[in-house]
């Protein structure tokens, strides 16, 4: 259809999304379902932000605010990444936008001239690619090491140009769960201290999701001298469970946030007020609520990596962060599903299991980097169980 922009062309609709419509498909349609597909953890926002939402309401807290986010939350972001980060923003140097997802496309948006690079290290999240793409970028990307889904210095160094505008760093990541330690960092700041004209985009969305004592660090902590050309992002979506509410933030130079808030102020102006507030009691509030999250959540990587091992034909990393497992489904590639279908791809084995055992997980060529796929274990444990050991009946019916 000529009437459709050229531009978008370029890009592929969301898998993630796509694979839990699927499931909400089979499921309206009677079948037995069990979507992994969602990035999204199935605790309840707790009380205390439902509250401050619900008192926003009552005080009439409901009018425009500034487009990129009230001076309440920005000074709370601020506190929170001097307090967890080490990191000093001023009010100016943050924004707010409708998610993560819109903080990051603002700040493609606002950097990016045709013929400009982004790395991407694989597997990555699906939207970034498409971002860039979007944006009238080149996205560039840079294979990670199969067991441990991280990319080495040399990787990063080799994938530099002149052309290089952006490095996009997710550290834990989606899809795979792996974070980098603060070592395994430094390696890759060392790299970007030499190359100047390259800013680093920091991901940071599952900061808090991380176990067995790992310590979370993001880019401009481990190496101050790239604070000035480091955009760093967060949102309360995942560590806050309020997924819904819609509210993503970022620190980094003035410039580049005054163009941010000029993409935003033609496109969606301020995200809503009321998730604003609630917001600012997520990150002021009590945290008490995120170990006690995560102890669940360790739990539940702990059974879905154990039982995944167990299947025929499957390999499954231990992760360090996030809600997410990658594992691979090589040894199940040639094999004939029992609807008599060869397995030739990650997206064959996806498509059979869903249609054979009514489990939905994503494949990871969406993400980059197969023959894999995504587990969230974000959801209830039973499910979980049920699940993997739909997985394993699944492997050991291939042929």
């Amino acid at each position: 259809m000529g009437f459709i922009a050229d531009a978008l062309a370029r890009v592929k609709p969301s898998a993630t999304i796509a694979v839990t419509n699927k499931a909400r498909e089979l499921k309206a349609a009677g079948r037995d379902v069990i979507g992994l597909g969602a990035g999204e953890p199935d605790f309840d926002t707790p009380e205390n932000i439902k509250a401050a939402a619900i008192a926003a309401i009552t005080e009439g807290k409901t009018k425009y605010t500034a487009v990129d986010g009230i001076p309440e939350l920005k000074t709370a972001i601020c506190a929170k990444f001097k307090r967890e980060n080490g990191l000093s923003y001023e009010p100016n140097q943050i924004t707010v936008g409708t998610g993560g997802k819109q903080v990051l496309y603002n700040a493609l948006i606002a950097t990016i001239n045709p013929g400009d690079e982004v790395i991407i290290p694989t597997p990555y999240w699906v939207s970034y690619p498409d971002m860039v793409l979007l944006a009238g970028g080149e996205p560039v990307i840079v294979e990670a090491d199969k067991s441990t889904f991280k990319i080495t210095a040399n990787a990063l160094e080799a994938a530099i140009t002149p052309r290089t505008k952006w490095f996009i760093f997710n550290s834990p990541s989606n899809p795979s769960g792996a974070a980098y330690t603060r070592e395994e960092l430094k390696a890759l700041t060392d790299v970007l201290v030499k190359h100047p004209h390259v800013w680093v985009m920091s991901d940071d969305m599952y900061e808090h999701l991380v176990y067995d004592d790992f310590e979370f660090t993001t880019p401009a902590q481990v190496e101050p001298s790239l604070y000035d050309r480091t955009l760093t992002v967060n949102g309360v979506s995942k560590a806050y469970a309020m997924t819904g509410w819609r509210i993503g933030y970022a620190g980094g130079p003035v410039e580049l946030i005054k163009a941010m808030a000029k993409v935003q102020s033609q496109s969606t102006s301020n995200p809503s007020s009321i998730a604003q507030w609630a917001a600012v009691e997520a990150l002021n509030g009590q945290q008490d609520f995120i170990p006690a999250n995560n102890e669940v959540f360790k739990a539940r990587r702990d059974l879905v990596v154990s039982m995944l091992n167990q299947a025929n034909g499957i390999v499954c990393p231990n992760p360090e962060g996030a809600f997410y497992v990658f594992p691979s489904c090589a040894g199940t590639i040639g094999k004939t599903a029992p609807s008599g279908k060869v397995i030739e791809t990650d997206e064959d084995f996806v498509t059979e299991l869903l249609e054979t055992e009514g489990v939905a997980v994503v494949q990871g060529s969406a993400f980059g980097l197969g023959p894999n796929f995504r587990i969230s274990y974000a959801t209830a444990t039973e499910a979980l169980e049920e699940a993997c050991t739909r997985i394993q009946r699944f492997c050991g019916n291939l042929k």
